[in-house]
């Protein structure tokens, strides 16, 4: 047992030690409450995400009746791989092929936000680079070594590490003059979305990851002080009823 216990402290010290030395860009704080929010980022995950990364214990049933979005909208706007409203969400990648192209198959989604944390997830989203060395063009700052394109390119646009910059002989100006501090990355290329409407595009998909990670979370939440509220009452209850039994004592 104490070698068990020297071992997990040993574990715990070394995470602190590895976060320490290897801080996330960004800090996200997530609100699945944020109704029209969560029903973006469920559009934008099945636009951008579902092509190769399943949410296998998540269906699509759940999302229309937690999201309040009609079954008939799920299904023409929503659906691309079944027909049936109370399927899991699967991908259409083959696994065998989607190894032999990346080199991995796409992970499952449905519990990363659980996994490494809602703040990692919106820090991935947020720090892909061009990175000539990578077979697919592009690296990221918070899983170096990602076999990972970067799928959403056409929104962000490409950054670039600013001492890659400058060696390449490139002195001028990110465009724009944008720059993620965060990160520190620079913004060489534009996309369709400037950089505050990119970061708002990954909190609402980060969002709702994190609502599909524990759909059950806000109706848990909101039923806490309901309960509480409830043993109050009834303490007080039990407390009078107790006076009135032992009154003839005192």
């Amino acid at each position: 047992m104490k070698r068990l216990l020297i071992a997990l402290a040993g574990l715990t010290l070394s995470a602190a030690a590895f976060a320490s030395e290897h801080p996330l860009p960004f800090s996200f704080k997530p609100d699945t409450t944020n109704l029209p929010s969560v029903q973006r980022g469920a559009r934008d995950y099945m636009a951008y995400c579902s092509g190769c990364h399943s949410m296998k214990h998540l269906r699509y049933s759940r999302i229309a009746q937690d999201l309040g979005i009609p079954e008939d909208l799920v299904k023409k706007n929503l659906m691309f791989t079944t027909d049936k409203i109370g399927d899991h969400i699967l991908s259409s990648m083959p696994a065998e092929q989607s190894a032999t192209w990346f080199g991995r198959t796409p992970p499952d989604l449905t519990l990363e936000t659980r996994a490494r944390g809602a703040d990692w997830v919106y820090s991935y989203l947020n720090s892909f680079y061009i990175d000539e060395s990578r077979p697919v063009g592009v690296n990221n700052l918070v899983l170096p070594g990602a076999s990972m394109p970067h799928v959403l390119w056409e929104l962000q646009g490409w950054q670039v590490k600013p001492e890659e910059k400058k060696a390449e002989g490139e002195h001028a100006e990110a465009a724009h003059g944008e720059e993620h501090h965060g990160s520190g990355l620079e913004l060489a290329q534009p996309g369709k979305l400037s950089p505050d409407e990119y970061k708002k595009f990954t909190a609402d998909l980060t969002n709702f990851m994190v609502y599909a990670a524990e759909p059950g979370r806000n109706a848990r939440v909101s039923l806490g002080p309901k309960v509480l509220l409830y043993l109050l009452v009834l303490t007080w209850l039990f407390y009078a009823l107790k006076k009135e039994f032992w009154k003839d004592i005192h």
